[in-house]
């Protein structure tokens, strides 16, 4: 069963990223160990796609180093 979007923003934001907001149902979040930010997309009880939890991952991943 996929995970919701929800869980997704809730994980970022614990692993220290922050929300720099977007347009519509996109938010960006940032963290100073990151190159790029990750942008997900969808309102809070939607299904969130496979590339956005292996994005949301990766990310996360990344933060740790």
């Amino acid at each position: 069963m996929p995970r919701k979007v929800r869980e997704l923003i809730r994980d970022l934001e614990q692993a220290g990223f922050s929300d720099r907001g977007g347009k519509g149902s996109h938010r960006n979040f940032a963290h100073t160990k990151v190159r790029k930010p990750v942008t997900v997309s969808g309102q809070p009880g939607d299904d969130a796609m496979q590339y956005q939890e292996s994005a949301v991952r990766l990310a996360i991943e990344e933060s740790k180093r």
